[in-house]
Formats: structure tokens, C-alpha cells, sequence
């Protein structure tokens, strides 16, 4: 199969090259092991889920380390039939401890381009954490300039608590006017959860959300969702783990109702599950058809920020395989 993801390059961190970059660069981890650290990974809401992932972030400091970062998530997915991804990237999370900002991009272009190698494409989507400062995002689309053509779009993520989408209404602004394109995400089941996502349909203008399942609470979000034709990139596993719960029942009403709903990995190294290990588990959950499991998949690349042609290549190749696979 010919499958597209949608996930944060920093969350395909496993604990084996954690301990290795660790160890590099003389960074001291609260654990004996590899095994001891996943064994700790008990996460049972965002907050906690967040704490231990921008723990593991001290251990990247050299454009090495981002390049390693990167290729060993693109040669793991290689084998899942992975060919496109839309990596998001969290450069405040890196420079609020001193890492430059050229150091964390020129890293992951190096592992883009090697990745060429093994089939697969991918562009960089520059996430702004919401619960940084309006300021600080502002500076990191101010660093992000003389990288402009690197980075394909831009996105909100981290710690949804008291930070709306509306307080970042004038960076997203700014940042559409650059040229990027425009995400943000909702995760499922947060405070104010389906208010954000009216701010973003209504006030911020995305041009897809991220997660977002709880717009099936309100028809009126469906609706609007399905008219503007806004994809969501929803994540089964790390549903479970924010949520308690896959979310498998509204992720299948939504495709039912016509929605652009896609199946990605978000944060595989920590949850776990990769982009094919989603789709299996919302296929087991929700029961779904071949047909749908293929309209999920047909969705990911209809959703992508591809332009029209390499779209078109993409969904051809689905088909092919869907009718060499009868």
C-alpha cells in the first residue's frame, strides 16, 4: 500500500537512539535503560504526555543529532509503505535551550533529502507551542526566513489549557501572508475543545485541523468541516492514551458523513504505533470495509500539501495497488 503520515519528527525519538544521542553528547537521562524508560512512559493525559516528550528533547544538540532523529524514522516506515509524510517540527522547544535554529532545520533537510534513497518525500511543517508567548512565536516566523523554502506550512500544538487558537490569530495572519499554509490542532477531549475548533474554522481561516474528533459533537462543525472540504489527521493510539479511548466510533461517523478524516502516527516512539499500526487499529475497532480503509488512505494524500500533480501520482498509485490487490 502506498500510505502518507502526518506526525512530530521529535515523537519518533525511540528510547534505544535516546540513550545513544544521550551518551553522545553527555546528557544525563533519570533512567538505567532503554527498557526502564519505556517501561516509564505512563502517560494518562496531554500534560503528562508532555512532560516526558520535551524531556526527551535534551538529547538532540547537533545537526547530527536531527539528521539520526529523522533518518531512523524514515528507514522504519520504509516497511510500512510509507512514500509521503508532513513532518511537524517544534523549533521553540529547541531553542528556548540554546539550540540554534539552523542547527534543528539543517538537520532534518539532511535527513529529508536522504530519505530520497528509501522512497520517501516530505515537508516541514514549523509548529508554534501554544503555551510559549505570542512574542516568541513571532521570533521563531522571524527565524524561520532565510528557510522559507524549506517549510511547506505552519501549525499550533503543545498544551491546549487556556491557550486558544485566538491568541495566536496575528502570527497565523502573518505567517499566511508569507506564503505558508495554516494548521492547528485541537486535540480530543481538552478544555474548550470543540470552541477551538469553530476559533480555527471561523476566526483563524486553516486550512486543516489537526485530531479535531470532537467536531461529531456538533453537527454545525461536521457540516462546515465537510463544505470547506478541511481535512482532519486523526491518531487512534494516542487518542487512547490523551483520551482513554480511540476515538474509533467518531473518526468512522465522521468518514460517514463525508468528512476528509485521515489516519497518521502523531508521536510513535512515545504512544506506541506507527501510521499502519493506526490503521489496523481503527480498522479492528470500528470495523471497518477495505473500501473505507482505502477511502482513509486516498484521504491522507487528498488532504496533503502537494500540489496537483504529485497529488494525482500519489492517488494513482493507490489505485493501482487497490486493483492489483483485487
Amino acid at each position: 500500500m502506498c500510505i502518507r503520515d502526518s506526525l512530530h519528527i521529535e515523537g519518533t525519538l525511540e528510547p534505544e537512539l535516546k540513550f545513544e544521542l544521550a551518551v553522545r553528547n553527555g546528557v544525563e537521562l533519570p533512567y538505567g535503560s532503554a527498557a526502564e524508560m519505556r517501561a516509564a512512559y505512563d502517560f494518562d493525559d496531554l500534560s503528562s504526555f508532555l512532560a516526558q516528550y520535551y524531556e526527551g528533547m535534551s538529547v538532540l544538540v547537533t545537526e547530527e543529532d536531527f539528521r539520526d532523529l529523522a533518518m531512523a524514522y524514515f528507514e522504519r516506515v520504509a516497511a510500512q509503505g510509507l512514500v509521503y509524510v508532513e513532518m511537524f517540527f517544534d523549533p521553540q522547544a529547541h531553542t528556548s535551550r540554546g539550540i540554534a535554529f539552523e542547527t534543528v532545520i539543517s538537520g532534518l533537510r539532511r535527513a529529508q533529502q536522504g530519505a530520497e534513497d528509501v522512497g520517501i518525500r516530505s515537508q516541514l511543517i514549523m509548529c508554534f507551542l501554544r503555551d510559549h508567548s505570542v512574542e516568541s512565536a513571532f521570533e521563531t516566523l522571524e527565524q524561520a526566513a532565510d528557510y522559507r523554502e524549506w517549510i511547506v506550512g505552519v501549525g499550533l500544538d503543545s498544551d491546549e489549557r487556556d491557550n486558544p487558537p485566538l491568541k495566536f490569530r496575528e502570527v497565523f495572519a502573518a505567517a499566511r501572508e508569507q506564503g505558508y499554509r495554516v494548521t492547528m490542532h485541537c486535540d480530543v477531549d481538552q478544555q474548550d475543545t470543540t470552541e477551538h475548533i469553530r476559533q480555527c474554522l471561523d476566526e483563524i481561516g486553516v486550512e486543516r485541523i489537526d485530531h479535531g474528533s470532537n467536531a461529531i459533537e456538533e453537527p454545525a462543525l461536521v457540516e462546515a468541516l465537510v463544505e470547506r472540504g478541511i481535512g482532519l489527521t486523526s491518531c487512534p493510539i494516542s487518542n487512547a492514551v490523551v483520551s482513554c479511548e480511540t476515538k474509533a466510533a467518531e473518526i468512522h461517523a465522521l468518514a460517514q458523513q463525508g468528512e476528509l478524516v485521515t489516519v497518521n502516527s502523531d508521536d510513535p516512539a512515545y504512544f506506541p504505533g506507527y501510521v499502519a499500526d493506526n490503521l489496523l487499529v481503527l480498522q479492528g475497532e470500528a470495523g471497518l470495509s477495505r473500501d473505507e480503509i482505502v477511502q482513509l488512505v486516498r484521504n491522507a494524500f487528498i488532504i496533503s500539501w502537494l500540489n496537483d500533480e504529485d497529488r494525482r501520482i500519489y492517488l494513482d498509485r493507490v489505485d493501482a495497488w487497490v486493483d492489483a490487490n483485487g
